[in-house]
């Protein structure tokens, strides 16, 4: 069973993100800033990867008039953005799924964080190219997650710190090594050069890094012509 749709893990899930991505709350409000940029004040915003609701109820507090779409596959997440968000939650729309499910119309801006490094390169490439398609060209791409170096010593080095950031936030691991072993050997992390080659194949221009914390790195994108 993933985690994301074990109770008990999504019941912990808020907490989590905290003690492991540096400036969490810093990364939604930078996010929030760059598609501000070119969002208009009543634009039409998609969140894939949503489950959990600590970025849209971001985005709902500061941009009010934002239409919001979160997409998520895992039922127990979504359940949990609506906790999240509270008495924002009517003014949020929650789709069960994956990037397919979203509505073929044109968004002014999308956001992915803490989501691709899940997804294989396949479903990577795919995911981007079905969010270039669902949005106005020239709109903004942000997203965020972690991106490490391929060489595996390098690889290695990086993971262990990051884990050494989340025992220092008070973040139970019973065993570091091994925690460290499980990440490299199981998700499908690229390097950043990889990243942006992906969002270009995708149809994506201009990418800039805007985000660089330990392992996570996070990039602006725009949707091509």
């Amino acid at each position: 069973m993933s985690s994301f749709n074990d109770p008990q893990a999504v019941a912990r899930y808020t907490d989590g993100p905290l003690r492991q991505v540096p400036g969490l709350h810093a990364l939604h409000q930078m996010a929030g800033l760059l598609l501000h940029e070119r969002v208009p004040p009543d634009g039409r915003v998609l969140v894939l990867g949503a489950g959990g609701g600590m970025e849209l109820k971001a985005f709902a507090e500061t941009y009010p008039q934002w239409r919001l779409l979160g997409v998520d596959p895992s039922a127990p997440m979504l359940e949990l953005a609506v906790q999240t968000l509270g008495p924002l939650a009517p003014k949020v729309e929650l789709l069960e799924g994956y990037i397919d499910a979203a509505p073929l119309i044109e968004f002014d801006g999308a956001a992915c964080l803490l989501t691709m490094h899940f997804l294989s390169i396949e479903q990577r490439l795919h995911t981007l190219r079905q969010l270039r398609c669902r949005l106005k060209p020239g709109a903004p791409l942000v997203m965020a997650h972690h991106s490490v170096p391929d060489a595996p010593d390098e690889k290695r080095r990086w993971l262990q710190r990051h884990v050494a950031f989340m025992t220092s936030n008070g973040m139970p691991v019973a065993n570091p090594i091994a925690t460290v072993e499980a990440m490299t050997s199981r998700l499908p992390t690229l390097s950043p050069g990889a990243e942006v080659d992906l969002l270009e194949q995708a149809g994506f221009e201009r990418p800039e890094l805007f985000y660089a914390a330990f392992t996570f790195k996070g990039w602006v994108a725009y949707a091509g012509l």
